[in-house]
């Protein structure tokens, strides 16, 4: 079917296809650095990753990724290709996740740490500034921690 996104989890033959959309948008979005701690993410760290395939062929990514027993999920580690940026796949990958945490018992906050690069999109999706950390990433690629209002998750399902 033509121009059809799907949304699916993660699987390892997925990897090539993964590290390819971080090595896309280096150094424009992530520090070459990032290369590395995206691979030890997907071989040891992940726990729910999703690809989003468009017309056959993965061009976005993104994660889940769970702290404080369960009850703080961290938005993790989104990455898409640059010809399909700001074009609403970006938007449906974190409407896809936000929608599957709201479904997770005992979830009570979002939180998302992004570059300064990257900060509007998800303050345009309801996520609120809560710190800022300079060079936290890597030299010129600031930490910001943002949290999803509250208010929007407790009355959207709970």
């Amino acid at each position: 079917m033509e121009n059809s996104i799907t949304i699916r989890e993660y699987g390892p033959a997925d990897k090539v296809a993964v590290m390819n959309l971080i090595r896309l948008n280096t150094p424009e979005y992530f520090a070459l650095e990032e290369e590395t701690d995206l691979n030890e993410y997907l071989e040891n760290k992940r726990e729910l990753y999703y690809v989003l395939i468009f017309d056959g062929d993965i061009v976005g990514c993104g994660g889940i990724n769970f702290v404080k027993n369960g009850k703080v999920a961290k938005i993790s580690w989104d990455i898409l290709h640059p010809e399909y940026q700001r074009r609403s796949f970006g938007s449906q990958l974190l409407r896809y996740r936000i929608d599957k945490l709201k479904t997770i018992e005992g979830v009570r906050e979002i939180m998302v740490r992004t570059s300064q690069l990257a900060y509007g999109f998800y303050e345009k999706h309801g996520f609120v500034l809560s710190e800022i950390k300079k060079d936290y990433w890597a030299k010129g690629f600031d930490m910001y921690c943002m949290k999803y209002k509250m208010k929007d998750l407790l009355e959207k399902g709970r």
